[in-house]
């Protein structure tokens, strides 16, 4: 492989890490915007798996499109009133899918945040290479105040305990009168609360998802009703 874990402590190394290890691919949903794509997940995550774990991090999500955000940006371009100037959060970015094409959809903003440093890397080359501002920023942001109107979260709901935290700030964010959004492939955790706008097909591969395609639902996360608690079961269950 070109490039090395070694290199990664500056900005400058982590875009060349990921423009080594990729390639400017369509995305198969929305076939007009490119991503540096890894033709595999495993070889970039045993690159990086040291560095990521000193950084509390673990699967590099930023080197492929997951199901869940190939929807969420579809639904964006299909429905471009929702973000047309706009202040727009696209939160857990990855490679930056979301916040590109809310940015093609005519957002008077965009600002994307992850908490790897290699994402931000991939998301400001990737928005680079797709001709569009974005503002990238690796921080958490959890139980802040974005500032924005329309907060867009991709295929985010892996891991309880992160979940957990994702619902309740989620919430409380939509209960203030923004609209958040969020993509899911039938991730266990995804909040329970919320209305189902668009159902999507999304071609992906055996190595992420164990299936050729996955049925990917956009959902608007919604306030809890006073009775209700903040665990983020999956709808239906």
């Amino acid at each position: 492989m070109n490039g090395s874990a070694s290199s990664l402590n500056g900005m400058e190394g982590r875009a060349a890490f990921v423009r080594a290890h990729t390639a400017l691919e369509p995305v198969p949903m929305v076939a007009d915007i490119r991503l540096y794509t890894a033709s595999e997940v495993v070889p970039i995550w045993r690159a990086t798996e040291d560095w990521l774990s000193e950084r509390g991090l673990g699967v590099p999500f930023w080197c492929v499109p997951w199901a869940g955000g190939q929807a969420l940006a579809r639904f964006i371009l299909e429905h471009p009133e929702i973000v047309r100037g706009r202040r727009v959060l696209d939160f857990g970015t990855g490679s930056g899918l979301i916040a590109i094409a809310a940015a093609k959809a005519g957002a008077a903003e965009v600002r994307a945040v992850d908490v790897d440093p290699l994402a931000v890397a991939a998301c400001a080359l990737n928005a680079a290479a797709n001709d569009v501002v974005v503002d990238v920023v690796c921080d958490d942001i959890v139980d802040g105040d974005p500032k924005v109107d329309v907060v867009l979260a991709g295929d985010v709901w892996y891991e309880l305990t992160a979940s957990a935290r994702f619902a309740r700030w989620l919430r409380a964010i939509s209960q203030r009168g923004t609209l958040v959004l969020t993509g899911d492939p039938g991730r266990h955790y995804v909040p329970s609360h919320a209305r189902e706008l668009a159902v999507y097909e999304v071609p992906t591969s055996t190595e992420l998802e164990s299936s050729r395609s996955r049925s990917s639902r956009v959902l608007e996360i919604l306030p809890l009703p006073p009775s209700d608690d903040d665990d983020p079961r999956a709808a239906g269950d």
